[in-house]
């Protein structure tokens, strides 16, 4: 039952699926699960290897947190995404903690850490896509890391805007100014004091319903 629930999709998101033996192929589905989270649940913290997440619905936030509780996100993860250093027992090079949340009611098929490095010792193929999945998630951390190093936060900011604008196909973002603050990796007063600038150049307009974008044009000159 467990390789019918599941085998239909691993076929199609594993490339090494159809390398591996049929015994390593039910011992992933067996040890897989359906899991389901509400939004702001913690999903994965440091001290776990929670296992391979595979996102089919709604939004996973990773992240890290420093030791006087501030995090910074480094990406967001949507339905057809996969998370692999939730698996920090499969990547035992990368040492860095990050946490997960889902950001939405998400749902979501897990593979269980262990299990799954079982499977990527012994099978060459497994742990060369494990390690490129993590690689490729890795231009997205030194983006984020380049941003608040480097960037202004009006920059950053409108960077977002545009981003999320594209993202969602709407110029109406529903986020919260401590949203945002979380994605960009700045304060929710800083926040605040950059979005009624913005508004009051007429770039956006601000209301309890969200931020709504009035000028794409002058909005995209500020990430140049």
């Amino acid at each position: 039952m467990e390789k019918t629930i599941f085998e239909s999709v691993y076929e199609k998101i594993f490339p090494f699926w159809n390398e591996i033996s049929d015994n390593d192929r039910e011992f992933i589905c067996k040890n897989s699960i359906s899991l389901s989270y509400k939004k702001g649940t913690n999903v994965h913290d440091s001290s776990e290897c929670s296992g391979v997440f595979f996102i089919r619905s709604g939004c996973l936030r990773v992240y890290m947190m420093s030791e006087d509780g501030k995090d910074i996100t480094l990406y967001r993860l949507y339905a057809g995404d996969m998370c692999m250093l939730s698996a920090s027992c499969v990547l035992k090079t990368i040492t860095f903690d990050v946490f997960i949340d889902a950001e939405e009611d998400s749902e979501c098929y897990v593979v269980n850490g262990p299990a799954y490095a079982a499977i990527s010792e012994r099978c060459p193929n497994v742990k060369i896509f494990s390690l490129e999945l993590a690689v490729s998630k890795f231009s997205d951390v030194m983006w984020v890391m380049q941003q608040i190093l480097f960037m202004s936060l009006d920059k950053r900011l409108a960077i977002f805007l545009c981003d999320e604008s594209a993202r969602i196909k709407s110029d109406i973002i529903l986020l919260t100014h401590e949203q945002i603050a979380k994605y960009i990796g700045s304060a929710r007063e800083v926040v605040s004091r950059m979005l009624k600038y913005f508004a009051n150049e007429g770039i956006i307009e601000v209301s309890r319903k969200g931020i709504k974008i009035l000028d794409k044009n002058r909005l995209r000159m500020l990430t140049f």
